[in-house]
């Protein structure tokens, strides 16, 4: 426990600056956080980053990543939409299979184009989340740190009934209900401080959403890795697991606001 209360503490003094200044140093660690991301997802699979077929997925991924205003530049230079140009990459890793005879396989691409829309939008979604406004993303940040530390202390008091053992045995159903009980808490005393929405019935509604779509994201990663066989999706945070098992509830909770139009 005080491994994982030192990392959390040690992450968060590294992580939080960023989220605060924004712009561009903020850009360029959520690539840094993103590829270190698509480099777990590649390595369960056992295809290394520093191939041919892990760099296209990259590229990818980086394609996703880019804001929209960069995007229009860049890519709008050369007349290409963000779609259009990640779709040439796809083709690109369709085409590899049949150079290499079939090693690398449908199945093989199918995958890297998951990885990449996974982790390239998710993370998209967390820049974005931040050019809207500072007080987004901090919400954001509050309602995943309490549904987690909800369900787990609750869950640990209170648990009696598994939530779903083949894929998490640990998760009770007491502490999934915890979780967003928790999370609509800390919202609510969010907006006393900062105004989010423009009502607290709009707040609690999104907040319940995001809590259940956040815990359900993190149970995605869970099955993620028992099929892989692997648990943690990385060694990067001692205590903690690698940046997947960190991020896997705002890969879901992030892009829900967006289309939600609680972030715009």
């Amino acid at each position: 426990m005080k491994q994982r209360i030192l990392t959390a503490l040690v992450a968060a003094a590294v992580f939080i600056p960023f989220v605060v200044v924004g712009g561009i140093p903020f850009t360029i660690l959520v690539y840094a956080i993103a590829t270190i991301g698509l480099y777990e997802l590649l390595k369960m699979q056992s295809i290394k980053l520093l191939s041919i077929e892990g760099a296209l997925a990259w590229i990818l991924s980086a394609i996703l990543l880019l804001p929209n205003q960069l995007a229009l530049s860049w890519l709008g230079s050369v007349g290409y939409t963000k779609l259009e140009a990640a779709f040439i990459i796809i083709l690109l890793l369709l085409i590899y299979t049949v150079l290499v005879k079939n090693r690398f396989t449908f199945a093989h691409a199918s995958f890297l184009v998951m990885s990449a829309f996974y982790v390239g939008m998710g993370f998209y979604y967390l820049t974005a989340t931040r050019d809207a406004g500072l007080v987004f993303i901090i919400y954001a940040l509050v309602i995943v740190w309490t549904t987690d530390s909800g369900a787990y202390f609750i869950g640990r008091k209170l648990g009696k009934n598994k939530l779903w053992p083949d894929i998490s045995p640990n998760k009770t159903v007491e502490g999934f209900v915890g979780g967003i009980l928790s999370a609509v808490v800390f919202a609510v005393l969010f907006q006393f401080i900062q105004p989010v929405a423009s009502t607290f019935l709009i707040l609690i509604g999104v907040t319940i959403v995001a809590s259940i779509i956040g815990q359900l994201g993190d149970l995605v990663e869970s099955a993620l890795k028992r099929n892989y066989n692997v648990k943690d999706s990385g060694k990067l945070l001692p205590g903690h697991g690698g940046i997947l098992d960190r991020f896997d509830s705002l890969l879901f909770v992030l892009p829900l606001l967006h289309l939600l139009h609680f972030v715009s």
